[in-house]
């Protein structure tokens, strides 16, 4: 058996990497637990040895995708000063900023991570990846430097639909409804529900994750979600209204 422990401080990137590796526990026949001790999570594994170059590149982009989610998150928070704008709107930059440049991010981390039988998350993000926070500071710099031209809205946009429109396309179609809940998300080809009883700020930000070719979107009415979502996306969106909730619901099953 191939034996490896990750830990982590931070208790949301331990539960994303435990659930997320989970559901990897049986087609590679992992076994999976987690732990804590004096403020420190560990997520052990040991996955048969005939699994573990497989299993090795799925653990790979799960470590990798909690640094450029969780990690960059946390430094924009700690670096980013915009002028104020309403909720959406900053959710959004900042959910672009997370994805611009994404591959670059992929490269840096995965040039510098090793899967050995050990990892500190957060000594491997604070010792290794320099590289990626000077490039990440870089970004901010640019938009702290330029806060003053942020303050009005037509310019914020501009670097907003800029920024979205040059994230890698990730999916080529997908639909979303609107419910009393809040909003559901279809992938095209007949692939499940991705998201549902999203909200507002929910959508915006698996939308701009999501990065698709395509939108489309099925509401009653031209709120200021639509309108937002119509101002950033611009031709890559459709929007279809006055859907009766049971043409919707049998669309989404």
């Amino acid at each position: 058996m191939w034996e490896f422990c990750i830990s982590t401080n931070k208790l949301n990137v331990a539960r994303f990497i435990y659930q997320n590796l989970k559901q990897e526990s049986a087609e590679f026949k992992i076994v999976l637990t987690c732990y804590e001790q004096f403020d420190t999570f560990y997520i052990m594994l040991a996955c048969p040895i005939e699994e573990k170059t497989r299993f090795a590149f799925v653990l790979e982009r799960c470590i990798i995708k909690v640094v450029c989610n969780f990690y960059k998150e946390e430094f924009l928070n700690q670096n980013l000063h915009l002028p104020m704008h309403e909720k959406m709107s900053l959710t959004a930059f900042k959910k672009a900023l997370i994805n611009f440049d994404k591959e670059t991010d992929f490269y840096i981390i995965s040039k510098n991570l090793e899967l050995k039988n050990t990892l500190h998350l957060d000594s491997f993000y604070n010792f290794k990846l320099s590289a990626l926070r000077n490039k990440w500071n870089e970004l901010i710099l640019l938009a702290n430097d330029n806060s003053d031209f942020l303050v009005g809205d037509e310019a914020f946009y501009d670097l907003l639909k800029f920024l979205i429109d040059n994230l890698e396309i990730c999916e080529n179609e997908i639909s979303v409804f609107e419910k009393e809940n809040g909003y559901s998300i279809k992938l095209d080809e007949n692939k499940d529900i991705k998201c549902e009883s999203l909200t507002n700020e929910g959508l915006i930000s698996t939308l701009i994750e999501l990065s698709p070719k395509k939108i489309n979107l099925y509401c009653d009415k031209n709120d200021a979600t639509v309108s937002f979502l119509s101002k950033i996306f611009e031709k890559r969106i459709n929007i279809s209204y006055n859907k009766s909730m049971e043409k919707i619901e049998n669309f989404s099953k």
